[in-house]
């Protein structure tokens, strides 16, 4: 059953379409990421399906709710971290808990004891009494995802939430996130600007440009689709270059490498092994030698003609 459903889906502005006739369907305990750069209409879409913004087209529903007819119901059933938090900055971290569990009607016994098992879950036990004011970007992330999940919904949808975190940060709300689909069976739809985010948390990617999907799949399956694997080789000595070129030229259409290398794109059938024996075989020696497989920054550049803005200036994660 999908737990998230959407039918060529639109949303207009004037005479702009920032959301321009998608089709969506997200199975349950999924986590679902939703790739593209900024005015791509990732956002667009998550307020429609959390029903802060009615489409102008199609038909859309959440948790088996329309998001048309039946808003109370799917607010309910779904929990929404969107990318500014609504965080009073005078508050604590634990009244923020406290009044969001109110307004969702847990009993005053539940709402203290699921405010506490949601604040160490996040790391925010230690500063659940300081006030909003004083917590970092980071925590304040941390906070959000907390009141999120306060009423235990059964989809979540997170709107690029680790956006200007740190690598620790980062690394942290990946592995709630992770564990949430894992261990508790929520679907997940996680929109995100990085590459490295939807590779090593989603069980499936779409990506959006200029409001259409123009590639959905795993993360596998899309870097299988565009391109096959990379070679890259150093000599050891430069009077040899060209009878390696001549054995690389066997496996392979060559490539742009690095300064000092020679790179070929291998043909369907061979393999590193297979290089690696004709290098042997020849009695060429190299300096280095490695297998670059195709990325989601390789997946998106061949989907839409350019490549993710700011990748190269996002810092390297702390491995989830």
């Amino acid at each position: 059953m999908s737990a998230i459903v959407a039918e060529r889906l639109v949303r207009e502005f004037k005479a702009v379409r920032a959301v321009d006739g998608i089709d969506l369907h997200v199975a349950e305990g999924e986590i679902y990421g939703f790739l593209g750069p900024n005015g791509a209409g990732k956002s667009t879409t998550v307020h429609m399906l959390t029903t802060l913004m009615p489409p102008t087209d199609g038909r859309a529903t959440v948790g088996g709710f329309d998001v048309i007819k039946d808003g109370p119901k799917v607010r309910e059933t779904i929990g929404a971290a969107l990318q500014e938090a609504a965080l009073d900055p005078f508050l604590t971290g634990r009244d923020h808990v406290r009044l969001q569990a109110s307004l969702h009607g847990l009993s005053r016994a539940e709402r203290a004891a699921r405010g506490d098992e949601l604040l160490d879950r996040v790391g925010l036990t230690v500063a659940a009494d300081r006030k909003v004011q004083t917590y970092s970007g980071g925590m304040k992330r941390r906070l959000d995802l907390a009141l999120a999940l306060l009423h235990r919904p059964t989809i979540l949808f997170l709107d690029e939430p680790t956006t200007g975190l740190d690598p620790q940060s980062r690394n942290a709300l990946w592995v709630e996130v992770a564990r949430l689909a894992r261990e508790d069976g929520v679907t997940v739809f996680l929109t995100t600007q990085y590459l490295e985010e939807a590779d090593v948390l989603a069980d499936r990617v779409g990506i959006i440009d200029h409001g259409r999907i123009v590639a959905e799949g795993t993360p596998s399956e899309l870097k299988a689709e565009i391109g096959r694997p990379t070679v890259q080789v150093a000599p050891a000595d430069p009077d040899e270059r060209d009878a390696i070129v001549r054995t690389l030229d066997r496996f392979g259409a060559p490539v742009d490498a690095e300064p000092g290398r020679i790179a070929v794109r291998l043909d369907t059938g061979h393999d590193l092994a297979d290089v690696v024996r004709a290098l042997d075989g020849e009695s060429l020696k190299v300096a280095h030698l490695e297998l670059d497989a195709p990325s989601l920054d390789d997946v998106f550049l061949a989907k839409t003609g350019h490549r993710l803005e700011g990748q190269a200036e996002q810092p390297d994660p702390v491995g989830a």
